[in-house]
Parts: C-alpha cells; sequence; structure tokens
C-alpha cells in the first residue's frame, strides 16, 4: 500500500510503502459503539487491530528488558496502543500504559495525559497554569473554609463537584448559599473530595464538545441539556446538534488537548460571555453522540492520525534529557527587567551559553527550535535544555513573602497549652 502524507499547509510528502500496523485496542467493553467503530476503520485501512482486556495484562519486570503478558502468555508485538479505560480501573490501565510506553509503542493518549485529565483539580491546575480560560473554581477541606470559598467564586448559585465523577455523576448545582454550605460539608463528611465552581449562567444548559485529533479539531457537536437539567450530558436525556466551530473554541480546544498531554481527546467548553471556558478535557471520548450528530468518521480520522505517528512513541523528555551529570531541563520565565530583555538577548546568544531553547512560549503561541536571532521579550516562557549552572544564574528570583514571626509570650508555656 502507498499512502501520502498532506501537512496543514498544503505540502504532500511524496508516496512512500506502507504495511499495516499491529493496532492494540485497550478496552473491557469490546461491544460498545466506540471500541467497534476503531476496529472496522482500522480494518478498512488495512491494519490488525486486536481488543485487548485492560485487567488481563501482567507487567513483567523480571527479565532484562520491561515486558507485558497478557492471558498468561508473552504478549506480541504491537506498533500502537489505543486505550479506552474506564475510570473505575484507572490506576492499573495507567500502569500498563506506561508499560506498553517503555516498550516503545506509541500511544496518541500517553498515561501522563490520562492520569492528568482523571484528576479535575489536577486538569484545572494545568489548565490555568498556561492561561485556559476555566470556571472560577475552589478548593477547600476545612468547614471554615466553604463560605469564603462559595464567595470566591462569585457566590450562588455554584456548581459542586465530585474529584472522582464521571460523566456527569457527582455534580450538583447548589442554588444558595445554605444549600451549598450544607452539601459541602455532607460530602467532605464522608471523605469525598469536591470542587466549588462558579456557574456560568450565559451557557443556558449548553455545551460544545471539540474532538481533537492531533493538531486540529476534526468534529464538533453543541449539547443542550433537557427541561430544568444544567447538565447537557446526552445520556441524561440531552440533544446535540453538528456546529462549525469558531476559530477561537477550535485554537482553545486543541491548545488545552496539548497542555494536557493528549493527541486524541474530547474538549468540553462552555459558551461564556468572554469566550469559551474549558470545563473538562476527556481522554477516553466517546464516538457514537458525535459522528452520529455530525455524520463523520471520527474513528477513521483518528485510525489515520496513529498511523501516520507509529514512529514517534511518547518519550519522557525531561528524563531522557537529564541523565548528562550537569545538564538539565529548565523552564525560564522572563519577568519585567530581566537581564535578558535589558541586554537584548537573542535566541543565538542563549545557545553560546551551552543553553539549547527547546521551546518558546509567547502569549498564546509556542514556537518549537526558535530561530537564533529571535529577541526575547518580557512574558516570554522559554523551555530550555543545557548546562545547570549557566541557567542557574538566568532562572528569575522567587517572590518571597515576608515572614511573620510571632512574638514570644511574656510567660513559659504550662505543658498542657504546648
Amino acid at each position: 500500500m502507498l499512502v501520502s502524507l498532506h501537512h496543514e499547509d498544503g505540502r504532500v510528502d511524496a508516496a512512500v510503502a506502507f504495511s499495516g500496523v499491529k493496532l492494540a485496542v485497550l478496552s473491557r467493553a469490546p461491544r460498545s459503539y466506540s471500541t467497534q467503530r476503531l476496529v472496522a476503520a482500522a480494518s478498512e485501512r488495512g491494519h490488525e487491530p486486536r481488543v485487548l482486556d485492560t485487567l488481563r495484562f501482567a507487567i513483567d519486570l523480571s527479565g532484562d528488558v520491561p515486558d507485558l503478558q497478557y492471558r498468561g502468555r508473552q504478549l506480541d508485538d504491537f506498533d500502537a496502543v489505543l486505550p479506552r479505560i474506564g475510570a473505575s480501573i484507572t490506576f492499573f490501565g495507567l500502569a500498563v500504559v506506561r508499560q506498553f510506553e517503555q516498550m516503545d509503542v506509541y500511544t496518541p493518549t500517553p498515561s501522563n495525559g490520562i492520569a492528568n485529565s482523571r484528576d479535575k483539580l489536577r486538569s484545572i491546575q494545568i489548565l490555568s497554569r498556561h492561561d485556559i480560560a476555566i470556571p472560577a473554581t475552589t478548593f477547600v477541606r476545612d468547614r471554615a473554609d466553604v463560605l469564603p470559598a462559595i464567595d470566591r467564586v462569585g457566590g450562588a448559585p455554584v456548581v459542586i463537584k465530585l474529584l472522582e465523577g464521571t460523566q456527569g455523576i457527582g455534580v450538583i448545582l447548589a442554588p444558595d448559599t445554605k444549600i451549598a454550605e450544607a452539601v459541602i460539608e455532607t460530602l467532605q463528611s464522608t471523605r469525598q473530595n469536591v470542587l466549588i465552581q462558579r456557574f456560568v449562567a450565559e451557557s443556558r444548559g449548553r455545551d460544545v464538545r471539540a474532538l481533537v485529533v492531533g493538531d486540529r479539531v476534526v468534529a464538533a457537536m453543541r449539547r443542550q441539556a433537557s427541561g430544568d437539567e444544567f447538565r447537557s450530558n446526552v445520556h441524561r436525556g440531552g440533544s446535540v446538534e453538528a456546529i462549525d466551530l469558531d476559530p477561537v473554541y477550535a485554537d482553545t480546544a486543541v491548545r488545552a488537548a496539548q497542555i494536557m498531554g493528549l493527541r486524541v481527546a474530547g474538549v468540553d467548553m462552555l459558551e461564556g460571555a468572554e469566550g469559551p471556558v474549558v470545563m473538562e478535557v476527556n481522554s477516553s471520548p466517546g464516538f457514537e453522540g458525535i459522528e452520529r450528530a455530525t455524520g463523520l468518521d471520527i474513528a477513521g480520522a483518528i485510525i489515520d492520525y496513529v498511523a501516520a505517528q507509529v514512529a514517534f512513541p511518547e518519550i519522557d523528555v525531561r528524563q531522557r534529557l537529564s541523565v548528562s551529570a550537569g545538564y538539565g531541563v529548565v523552564e525560564l520565565s522572563i519577568n519585567e527587567g530581566a537581564a535578558l530583555v535589558a541586554a537584548g538577548t537573542t535566541i543565538g546568544e542563549l545557545r553560546e551559553q551551552d543553553i539549547s531553547v527547546l521551546t518558546l512560549n509567547r502569549g498564546t503561541t509556542v514556537i518549537p527550535n526558535p530561530r537564533s536571532d529571535r529577541i526575547i521579550e518580557v512574558d516570554d516562557r522559554l523551555l530550555c535544555f543545557g548546562n545547570l549552572e549557566a541557567m542557574r544564574g538566568l532562572v528569575p528570583e522567587r517572590r518571597r513573602s515576608r515572614l511573620r514571626v510571632q512574638p514570644l509570650p511574656g510567660e513559659p508555656l504550662l505543658e498542657e497549652q504546648r
């Protein structure tokens, strides 16, 4: 078979000989719509898909090289793996995916990305760090912090979410402060971790699901909640319609997925007054609703992307680059008044100091392998690999809050007061 690789800028690589990809689909539901579509799409394209039960693996670290056993036998070699891991088996599923990664098997949904997406708090922390718009969110444990937390997100109504909830389960809309306080305290009394979020009223029970594959959105739909229900999940009676996604929303969806470390993801966004507000990044999105709403071959787009990427398995860049003594990976944030800015330093001048700039983050743009003559500006973030001593002097001084020294009591503390 001959294939040509088409780029978004119109370039087309020459056709090359191509043999089918041996593809492992990790799923405990081989008859589910999404799993069957992946298998069918792969088979139609001449690949060799095989559905493997995630819980039937055994991780073998006793030999010289990492290996996996499946149903008591050594696993065949695979070119790529597509994890469809349910929330209830996340821990073991991640261990299996990590082992595939150690065996240099490509996956568009690496273990780190899945772990990030399954932890609602962690995912919001990552997205907010990279200037992705999210609902105002707080996370507290002490009862005394609940009311101030509700005030910080704008007051009632608020959305209360269980960190471990999925598919709309464990998501509660509290219409007033007293109800919100009671619900939060009840959940915390059962040792549940909860998030408190601002209710985005202008979304009017609607959200947008964008299906990201690689660096583009391949399909999008709008979901509308039914009746008084504020959750727009289709299995809760919500309706769907195909939409042409606004470029701002498409760019936000792709950035959110990539920041989370996922090359295939479903990104859920609310239509806020000031633009897209990311609610969640799903590492195992279902295809049924969006394929039927749009009529597009989502599974085929995923298989095509995987087939083009099998030569580039996921690697831990920081881990690989830090094995040389005295060298490591550092992200430099360029603050106002930084010496690099004052001196008009270029990327090339850093290279002369044994520092290579891997990526330059400027605003919402990520520039890989920036040109040598590019001048460093305020608010740039540079991902660098190089001599740690040379980079140490470039790391901006951290702002430290003044330590508050408590005055000593006039009298010694009694034993029961200590």
